[in-house]
């Protein structure tokens, strides 16, 4: 679709938290806290490192984010798994994107590898997923490698996310 946005703010991922922008029953992101980013930076069907589609986005970091006073008192950091979250998340945002109907579910991931973290020293977290492959038959299903970005240094790596959408019967 030639029209179809290629960025959105972040009252617009809030509608899509409260399931108004795909429609009922389908691709829905998390509402805050657990929604891991505040803008879709850049979405396209046919770019990114396999030329099937990418999707980009950035999380600001400030100091009083939730999970710094738990993880861990005196030694703040981001938990690893929340910024793989935003990967499962941006990966089914992607399908609801493309027109796909249900909803959202990670199934898998097939290697994370960290080299880095997320403190309240940094600024920006910037997410990436490039699609090798999107499925479509009775299972709807995403499946690309991502990256994940703090103050434009690569801290991790993910192969082979895997989100389905899946109908209600």
């Amino acid at each position: 679709m030639a029209d179809r946005k290629t960025s959105f703010g972040y009252e617009e991922l809030l509608t899509c938290g409260r399931g108004e922008m795909f429609g009922p029953g389908n691709a829905q992101l998390p509402l805050p806290p657990m929604l891991m980013f505040h803008r879709i930076t850049e979405l396209s069907e046919d770019a990114g490192e396999h030329g099937k589609g990418h999707i980009r986005a950035e999380f600001d970091i400030t100091d009083d984010l939730w999970f710094f006073p738990c993880h861990f008192q005196g030694d703040p950091v981001m938990p690893g798994c929340l910024g793989l979250d935003a990967l499962w998340q941006l990966t089914g945002f992607y399908l609801g994107w493309l027109g796909e109907p249900g909803k959202g579910r990670a199934i898998a991931t097939g290697e994370v590898r960290f080299s880095g973290m997320v403190t309240p020293d940094n600024k920006v977290v910037e997410y990436g997923v490039d699609f090798r492959r999107v499925m479509r038959g009775r299972l709807v299903l995403g499946i690309g490698d991502g990256w994940v970005k703090a103050d434009g240094e690569t801290i991790y790596t993910a192969k082979d996310l895997r989100v389905g959408l899946f109908k209600d019967n």
